[in-house]
């Protein structure tokens, strides 16, 4: 909204001219946020309580757990409150991108949303069924799928998948980029989740992977820096980067009330639009196959359960104290900000790694 109602002044004013730089909006994005988030997250944090929105505790994770009895959760809502305020008033709305990853960010908000009303309102620990939540998750895959498919980002690499740190060498998926879509953004909706165990752990390596996207999205979004490091070029990506400026914004929001000892937890609600519109932004400016390994912490967990899992079924025993892996280190001794703090690492070492994708090609 500020670009649409300062830049048209700038003949005006000639300070006005900076609403012309996605840096600046970016910028006025993340401080915009963390205001907004810091504005309303005391007010909606009594309100959590007040109505016992209580996170409730896994019966068989650590004792150490017990201590965060009565904490409230659906943290979420303050951040995707304070990112979508944020959004609007600093990106411009005329952006083919704009409209697509806001309402994204909705609707996977309100799945969420419904997801934690049933299970903390309605007291359904099941909360929705996995079908139903699969089911809607699967109509935003599809509707997005489409929408990339018939307007791509780049006309000449419609359904082209871009391999890292490999020179102009690119994957013709044809048809089957649709199916591709609708698995990159299922897959990385559900990626938090279950890393959301830990004081600051999720948003923590939510922050690292926004601010990583974003450098993608401005670069993928700029014509000259595009074609010097041989990325996609993406005309109007850039305005992504001010929606993952936010996400960075709203992250510190939440992180500061979020930190060991937390005064409140994200929830699905905030876990399932994170997620998700990150993985969405990934397959608009063309990037998805470094989603593996930028969100390789989330990866890593989830891949514990399937192997506890697994190894449980046919061999009759854990190969971890218990899953996800951050339980396992927490069993085996580790603090509870020890563990937080050593993955946060690890997560931006792996960032640093895909950072390197855009010379080593």
């Amino acid at each position: 909204m500020f670009y649409h109602l300062f830049f048209p002044l700038r003949n005006l004013f000639f300070a006005f001219n900076v609403f012309q730089y996605i840096t600046f909006r970016a910028l006025g994005s993340l401080l915009t946020a963390l205001f907004v988030f810091f504005l309303l997250a005391p007010v909606i944090i009594r309100k959590l309580k007040s109505y016992q929105i209580i996170q409730p505790l896994r019966e068989d994770g650590p004792k150490t757990h017990l201590t965060k009895a009565g904490t409230p959760t659906m943290g979420g809502l303050i951040i995707l409150i304070s990112l979508l305020v944020s959004f609007l008033l600093w990106v411009r709305w005329d952006n083919r991108f704009t409209w697509l990853i806001f309402f994204s960010a909705l609707y996977l908000g309100l799945i969420g949303f419904l997801d934690d009303y049933q299970k903390l309102v309605k007291k359904n620990p099941r909360g929705l069924s996995a079908r139903t939540k699969l089911i809607y998750e699967l109509l935003l895959a599809f509707f997005v799928a489409l929408y990339l498919y018939l307007n791509p980002p780049n006309t000449n690499y419609a359904t082209y998948v871009n391999v890292p740190y490999l020179k102009n060498f690119f994957v013709n998926l044809g048809t089957l980029y649709l199916i591709f879509v609708i698995l990159v953004v299922v897959s990385s909706a559900n990626a938090v989740n279950l890393t959301d165990g830990l004081d600051g752990l999720a948003i923590g390596l939510l922050i690292i992977s926004a601010m990583t996207y974003a450098i993608f999205a401005y670069l993928a979004g700029h014509a000259k820096f595009a074609a010097y490091l041989r990325l996609v070029p993406v005309s109007g990506s850039g305005e992504l980067a001010i929606f993952l400026t936010a996400i960075v914004g709203a992250g510190l929001g939440f992180l500061w009330y979020n930190t060991y000892p937390a005064e409140v937890f994200m929830g699905d609600m905030g876990a399932l639009f994170l997620g998700g519109t990150i993985g969405i932004i990934a397959l608009c400016i063309k990037q998805e196959l470094l989603l593996p390994l930028v969100g390789g912490v989330f990866l890593i967990e989830i891949v514990s359960v399937f192997l506890q899992i697994y190894f449980f079924q046919t061999h009759g025993r854990r190969i971890f104290k218990m899953a996800p892996l951050h339980h396992h280190f927490e069993l085996k001794g580790w603090a509870e900000p020890k563990v937080t703090i050593r993955f946060w690492i690890i997560g931006i070492i792996l960032a640093l790694i895909a950072l390197t994708s855009l010379k080593i090609r």
